[in-house]
C-alpha cells in the first residue's frame, strides 16, 4: 500500500482511502491518510482522522467480534490494532455496508492478512498486536469506546470553551441530539438525525473535497475555514455542493444519511492546523 501524494486536487487521495484520514493544513492541503494506509483512486484533502490508541474492544472468545450498532469496520480495526483492509479481507467484506448488528467477525490475526499480498483465506486466531500503519480503506467515524450510541441516549453538550474559539463564528451542522462524544480515537462528534435532514457548514469556508471515494465515511464533504481550520461532515445521503464552492456558515451543504454506518447519522469533525479538536469547545452552548 502506499500513502497518498500531498496535493489539493482529488488525485491526491482523500484518505488514501485505503487508511484513515490524517488531515495536514497548511496554507493549501496536504492529503494523506491518518492511519497511514492504502490509497484509492479518489483523493481527498485530509490525512487521517484517525490514528490514536484505541479502546478496550469488546471481543468474543476465539477471536471473534460481534457486530454492535454504531460499529463500523475502522472502530473495530482501532480497537483491536488492526487494519480495516484486513478484517475486511478476513472476512470476504467488499463493501462496508455490508455490516450488520449480530454479524460476527474474526479480528485476531487479521493484521498479518493485510501484509501479504493476496489475503489469506481465514487468519489464525493467535492475537498479534498491530499497528495502523498500514490501516486500510474504511474509516467510519463513528469509535466508540465502551459503550455504543443509541437513539434513546444523548450525550452531554457541556464542555470549556476553547481560547481561540472566537476567531470564527461558529454554528452547529445539524438539530440532533449527541449519540457519540469526541474521544482521542473518534475525533469527532456523531448527531443523531433522520435521513434527509440538513446537514449546514458550521462556519464560513470553501470545499475541499465533496464525494463518497473514502469507504467507510459514505459521502464525505471537507471544508476549509479562515484560522487553519477545517470541518468534516461523514455519512450523508446526498452531497449538495461541489469542490471549490465557497460556502457561507448555515448553508446547507448536505443531507444527513446512513452512508457506510449503522444508523442515520452526521459524524462532525473540526480540526485546528491538522489537529483534531473537541466540537464542543467552539460550537456555541445550545
Amino acid at each position: 500500500m502506499q500513502q497518498a501524494g500531498t496535493t489539493m486536487s482529488p488525485a491526491a487521495s482523500i484518505l488514501s482511502i485505503r487508511q484513515p484520514i490524517r488531515w495536514l493544513v497548511a496554507g493549501t492541503m496536504v492529503m494523506s491518510l491518518v492511519l497511514s494506509g492504502c490509497s484509492t483512486n479518489t483523493p481527498a484533502p485530509i490525512t487521517d482522522i484517525h490514528s490514536s490508541t484505541p479502546s478496550a474492544p469488546q471481543s468474543t472468545a476465539g477471536g471473534n467480534y460481534t457486530v454492535q450498532v454504531g460499529d463500523t469496520l475502522y472502530k473495530i480495526a482501532q480497537q483491536h490494532g488492526t487494519t480495516v483492509q484486513a478484517i475486511a479481507n478476513a472476512n470476504n467484506i467488499t463493501d462496508p455496508s455490508q455490516l450488520r448488528v449480530g454479524q460476527v467477525l474474526v479480528v485476531n490475526g487479521a493484521s498479518q492478512v493485510a501484509q501479504t499480498s493476496t489475503p489469506a483465506p481465514r487468519p489464525s486466531t493467535t492475537p498479534v498486536p498491530g499497528s495502523d500503519s498500514n490501516a486500510a480503506t474504511t474509516s467510519p467515524v463513528t469509535t466508540s469506546s465502551s459503550t455504543s450510541p443509541t437513539s434513546s441516549a444523548s450525550v452531554s453538550t457541556k464542555s470549556p470553551r476553547a481560547s481561540d474559539a472566537n476567531l470564527i463564528s461558529w454554528g452547529w451542522p445539524t438539530n440532533g441530539k449527541i449519540i457519540q462524544s469526541f474521544t482521542a480515537s473518534t475525533k469527532g462528534i456523531d448527531l443523531e438525525g433522520n435521513v434527509g435532514d440538513a446537514v449546514n457548514a458550521a462556519a464560513d469556508g470553501k470545499v475541499m473535497y465533496a464525494g463518497n471515494g473514502v469507504r467507510g465515511l459514505g459521502n464525505l464533504i471537507l471544508l476549509g475555514h479562515s484560522n487553519g481550520f477545517i470541518t468534516a461532515y461523514a455519512h450523508n445521503d446526498s452531497l449538495i455542493v461541489k469542490t471549490g464552492q465557497e460556502i457561507k456558515k448555515g448553508q446547507r451543504i448536505a443531507t444527513l444519511g446512513q452512508s457506510d454506518t449503522s444508523s442515520p447519522r452526521l459524524h462532525f469533525e473540526i480540526r485546528r492546523r491538522g489537529t483534531p479538536v473537541n466540537p464542543l469547545s467552539y460550537l456555541p452552548e445550545r
